[in-house]
């Protein structure tokens, strides 16, 4: 495989990691949990990511309090290289900073969080407090769905047309009370729904009919 190809595998192998370190107000993903996540992948496959610092700034300024806090920005490469064929190089700029009080740590703090969110945009690893289970129930819902076949109209209208007869309403009232402006227009997860909704309403009506 060439570099791109390596790189695609290594993104499909983490296509969601879920925040579990706690911060002072909120819960985020931490800097080990990320790069864990891709390590044996990239071992595997020969892939080694080269860090260097090309610029750097350092901004010192006083909080409400008097307290000096130093902000360092570093701007940064990123290079991967293809172990197997070391002249396969993709090189990417990226930017970090850290915040820092006493100001010995802040370029430890930006390398880190650079790293850390280069990885995440790298190979668009989804974050989400949400359980991996909600979660990919939001990435399939959030997939482009296809519109209804004619079968499938059909066989809406039919059930739609039974539950109207044993309610003595019209077919255009069942179609109303779903919310179906374009019976025609709707996606298939929209007439898997209807259906279920026209199952739980017909059997219903045939249970209180006896």
């Amino acid at each position: 495989m060439n570099i791109y190809q390596k790189l695609l595998e290594v993104r499909k192998t983490v296509p969601y990691l879920q925040k579990t370190a706690s911060g002072a107000q909120y819960k985020y993903t931490g800097s080990s949990q990320v790069l864990s996540s891709v390590r044996e992948k990239l071992d595997e496959l020969g892939l080694v990511l080269i860090t260097r610092i090309t610029d750097s700034k350092l901004t010192s300024e006083a909080n409400s309090k008097g307290t000096m806090v130093n902000m360092t920005e570093l701007t940064l490469e990123f290079t991967w290289v293809n172990a197997e064929k070391p002249e396969e190089t993709i090189v990417i700029p990226f930017y970090a900073q850290g915040v820092d009080l006493a100001g010995e740590k802040g370029v430890g703090k930006a390398l880190t969080y650079g790293e850390k969110y280069f990885i995440l945009k790298q190979f668009n690893i989804a974050t989400d407090q949400d359980d991996p289970d909600a979660f990919q129930k939001k990435l399939e819902q959030s997939k482009p769905t296809k519109t209804v076949t004619e079968k499938q109209v059909g066989d809406l209208k039919t059930k739609a047309l039974k539950f109207a007869n044993l309610r003595g309403q019209t077919e255009n009232a069942v179609f109303s009370a779903l919310k179906i402006k374009d019976i025609e227009s709707i996606n298939e997860n929209e007439f898997n729904q209807h259906m279920k909704q026209l199952d739980v309403w017909i059997s219903k009506v045939e249970k209180d009919s006896k």
